[in-house]
């Protein structure tokens, strides 16, 4: 039973040895951590305030929900601990967020309860001038997700630890 917990949490925590990957988790991470926090500090612009005018159900508590998803696992993002599992609410943060503000632009109308923000102009070439950081920050989670933490993280101390004890 504990070896098969063990191979587990190593299939978990397998990363690659690039020290480039450090890059992506400082941008990915950097930017989710920022931004959580910035859901608590500006709570009428960016949490609450805002998911109210987009049309996110229960914004109230949703916003607070929403800071701290992207708070606490940027910051595991940052330090490449648990990588892959960390990218998984990430991920569903930003298809719900491409979902709620990128379709209508996408569409140039309303869907399913979400507003439409004024623009000068809609449709596809204007959504992805709109969803360029979403997209940054959805491929670069997926890049995670496929590699993990790289040389420099938690989960590479983890293996290593892991395979000494094994």
């Amino acid at each position: 039973m504990a070896l098969k917990l063990l191979m587990k949490l190593k299939t978990l925590v397998m990363t690659d040895d690039s020290p480039t990957t450090i890059l992506i988790r400082i941008m990915v991470g950097g930017i989710f951590l920022a931004e959580g926090i910035q859901k608590f500090l500006y709570l009428d612009e960016l949490a609450a305030g805002r998911f109210a005018k987009i049309g996110i159900p229960a914004p109230d508590l949703m916003g607070p929900f929403v800071g701290g998803v992207e708070t606490w696992f940027g910051f595991l993002i940052l330090l490449g601990c648990l990588t892959r599992l960390s990218a998984v609410p990430l991920l569903v943060t930003m298809a719900v967020a491409m979902l709620s503000t990128k379709i209508p632009v996408l569409l140039g109308q309303g869907f399913w309860g979400f507003s439409l923000k004024e623009l000068p102009r809609y449709g596809f070439l204007s959504m992805l001038h709109d969803a360029r950081n979403d997209l940054c920050l959805i491929f670069g989670l997926i890049f995670l997700s496929i590699e993990g933490g790289g040389r420099w993280s938690v989960d590479k101390a983890i293996l290593r630890r892991l395979e000494y004890a094994s």
